[in-house]
């Protein structure tokens, strides 16, 4: 039986070619399918993420969270909802518009979303601990530089 391999993986020439997004991206998703589905998290994964795009924002609104997350506003609404029943965000008027408001993270939800980080991490922990402390410097490289390709796309 022949290998199933992606075009990048096959020619090291290719690596930094057209493919390599795609790659990153359907091995970042099955890496996030896989410390999902082994993760006792603390919320469900939908809040978790919603949260932690909060987070990462500073402080949005329901509409910019809704056009984010390619949802409804009632959906959106819904979730926030949730959150802030939950005491893990808060809303706050936004200063530029009265009839808006500004959805913010809380201390505990700054907690909650640093538990479900490290619950999901230790889902993935035993199988990084099998790889050479080589591969383990390439991969922690290759974060560096996802971090700084990240940092350029926020500019």
């Amino acid at each position: 039986m022949v290998a199933m391999t992606s075009p990048a993986t096959q020619d090291p020439a290719v690596a930094g070619g057209e493919h390599l997004g795609a790659d990153l991206l359907a091995v970042v998703a099955r890496l996030n399918r896989l410390a999902t589905q082994r993760a006792r998290l603390p919320l469900p994964w939908a809040q978790a993420r919603l949260l932690s795009t909060i987070e990462d924002r500073g402080e949005a609104r329901i509409s910019d969270l809704a056009a984010l997350d390619h949802c409804s506003q009632p959906t959106m609404t819904t979730q926030v909802r949730r959150l802030e029943d939950a005491g893990l965000v808060t809303r706050t008027t936004d200063p530029a518009d009265a009839r808006a408001v500004l959805i913010r993270i809380t201390d505990d939800g700054r907690r909650v979303l640093t538990q479900a980080r490290i619950d999901r991490a230790a889902a993935i922990n035993p199988r990084l601990e099998q790889l050479s402390s080589q591969d383990r410097e390439t991969l922690a490289a290759a974060v560096d530089v996802i971090k700084r390709l990240l940092a350029q796309s926020d500019s």
